[in-house]
């Protein structure tokens, strides 16, 4: 599995990758634009990610942006549903206007702190782990 931690803050993404990483190939980045950067050239080169963890409030571009940004990137490649990335929104908020931003284009929330059982979890909701 192609792993993808769009994380700003240091900790929480080392933790993400160090819970996610038994699970594939895990790669961790600090903010939107390199993360939109990183699935271009996945979709590029036809290896898009499997599963994308997509911090919700970074600094440059908001996690709402980007996944908005990622949809349009895929439909443009032409991938399918079972192609595209699964993308769980990660944050310490969960104030309704943040969750109804998301609704029908992730595949699952995540709220801080998260462990490795409630990310489990979530990876067997959306289909990535038996």
């Amino acid at each position: 599995m192609k792993i993808l931690v769009v994380e700003d803050e240091i900790v929480s993404r080392k933790k993400m990758m160090k819970i996610i990483n038994d699970f594939g190939s895990c790669e961790g980045v600090q903010d939107g634009k390199t993360a939109l950067s990183m699935v271009k050239t996945a979709l590029e080169e036809w290896k898009p990610y499997d599963l994308i963890t997509l911090d919700v409030s970074m600094p440059d571009i908001s996690g709402i942006e980007v996944l908005t940004t990622i949809r349009e990137m895929e439909k443009e490649q032409g991938l399918d549903e079972e192609e595209k990335a699964k993308i769980l929104m990660v944050t310490s908020h969960s104030d309704m206007e943040t969750v109804k931003a998301c609704v029908g284009k992730c595949d699952g929330y995540v709220i801080k702190p998260f462990n490795k059982e409630m990310m489990v979890d979530k990876m067997k909701k959306i289909g990535l782990i038996r």
